[in-house]
């Protein structure tokens, strides 16, 4: 599958980097994760390489920021496995109250004091610390940003339990619309245009080219994991909710669906340079910092993805 994806995607035209400190930041963030309780053993995590992908989207960034960011992904890739691998959103009604144990460290944003574990456990306790390193930072607006993000994440979780729960499989607009939740993308981008001082001039935010580019930023590092991870996933055993399934489930033929998929993230390539190039235009150099934050998470997760031991 990962020959098809290299085949058929057409690869991000831009320059693809890696921070220097990646290797150290690997090391620290799986100490990170395992001293909260995250992981037991460092394998699993060492195959996501949370690290790579983070070192990839800021290779530029702040050695503490690049670890904001990378114990973020580790966060979501032990989260994700927990829901795909060990049950835990196989059933809304088993999910949901870790849910709500996560949203109520959410609400609390990061503020001095203890946040009570429940049934959240060591995912609560992580949860909590990356609040608190975001309000650290002292940029509000960032912090309330991130809490959103990661509570619309968390709520599109339980969409996916439900859908298991059903054996349904969502028709292809739907899936578009929560895929852009369930994949972390929106979290993941405050956190790097924190890291690479890359948001918008407030002056600049309410052009609705920024809404479209978010827009088509995540659908393209959602579908670019889809295509490159469907392989691994067909494997294990179908799941709903990734877009080539969606897309068989409608065409019924699995080859077609693999192209439409391809068909997909080029031409949303297509749209994005074009929407970029629109910005770049109307606002001039303001927005560069976050035009590049976003061109890295495109070419970090298809850089990552061709090596990641994790689509193996």
């Amino acid at each position: 599958m990962r020959s098809f994806a290299v085949s058929a995607l057409q690869e991000p035209p831009f320059a693809g980097a890696r921070h220097d400190d990646t290797e150290r930041v690997a090391r620290e963030s799986t100490d990170w994760a395992q001293g909260l309780g995250l992981i037991s053993n460092s394998q699993r995590l060492r195959r996501a390489d949370a690290a790579g992908l983070a070192g990839r989207a800021c290779p530029q960034a702040p050695l503490a920021r690049l670890r904001l960011l990378a114990d973020l992904i580790s966060w979501l890739f032990v989260m994700d496995d927990a829901c795909d691998e060990d049950g835990l959103g196989d059933d809304p009604t088993r999910l949901a109250p870790t849910v709500a144990a996560l949203l109520d460290v959410l609400d609390r944003q990061g503020a001095p004091g203890e946040v009570p574990a429940g049934v959240a456990g060591p995912l609560g306790r992580a949860l909590a610390d990356l609040c608190r390193r975001v309000r650290g930072h002292r940029h509000p607006a960032v912090l309330l940003r991130f809490t959103a993000a990661m509570r619309t994440y968390l709520l599109a979780l339980l969409w996916e339990a439900a859908n298991r729960e059903h054996d349904r499989v969502p028709p292809v607009d739907e899936y578009v619309q929560m895929r852009r939740h369930t994949g972390g993308v929106y979290p993941s981008l405050t956190l790097t245009d924190l890291a690479l001082g890359g948001f918008p001039p407030a002056a600049h935010r309410a052009d609705p080219g920024w809404a479209a580019l978010d827009l088509l930023a995540a659908d393209l590092v959602c579908w670019c994991n889809d295509v490159f991870s469907y392989g691994k996933e067909h494997r294990v055993g179908p799941d709903a909710h990734n877009l080539v399934t969606v897309l068989a489930r409608e065409t019924g033929d699995e080859s077609a669906a693999l192209r439409a998929a391809a068909d997909r993230f080029n031409d949303g390539l297509t749209a994005y340079l074009t929407t970029e190039s629109d910005l770049l235009a109307s606002h001039g150099d303001a927005v560069r910092p976050a035009l590049a934050a976003r061109r890295n998470w495109i070419r970090a997760t298809y850089d990552w993805s061709r090596a990641a031991e994790r689509y193996a």
